[in-house]
């Protein structure tokens, strides 16, 4: 590692939820739920690209989200190189995943759900 681990503060984790609920939107993407967490980020999107495009996009319009805060130098690394991305094709798959970010990370941090849910 060439920098210390990046700890998303509270400020650092409203930053980052509000930078993806607008890329989403801009996109025409559907976030279905998110939870930004101190060291890492989970979300579940509904969009007609791959998922490795939205983890990128995502990953670099947080970034830039975060560097006109001020709080960070913009050449901070802050994301690991790749993420974990899946297709979720059956509705019960994105009701696991929706649950597993919103209900199973631990104490809540910035965390947003859809209210429409799966549709």
């Amino acid at each position: 590692m060439k920098h210390e681990p990046y700890v998303l503060d509270s400020q650092r984790r409203a930053a980052v939820l509000e930078a993806l609920r607008r890329l989403c939107s801009h996109r025409g993407w559907r976030l279905i739920a998110a939870h930004v967490r101190s060291s890492h980020v989970h979300f579940v999107v509904s969009a007609h690209t791959a998922p490795e495009r939205v983890l990128r996009d995502v990953k670099a319009n947080a970034s830039r989200t975060l560097d006109r805060t001020g709080l960070d130098s913009p050449a901070r690394r802050r994301w690991t190189y790749h993420g974990s991305t899946r297709y979720l094709w059956e509705d019960e798959h994105v009701g696991a995943a929706i649950h597993y970010v919103v209900r199973e990370q631990g104490e809540p941090m910035a965390v947003w759900e859809n209210p429409e849910g799966l549709h």
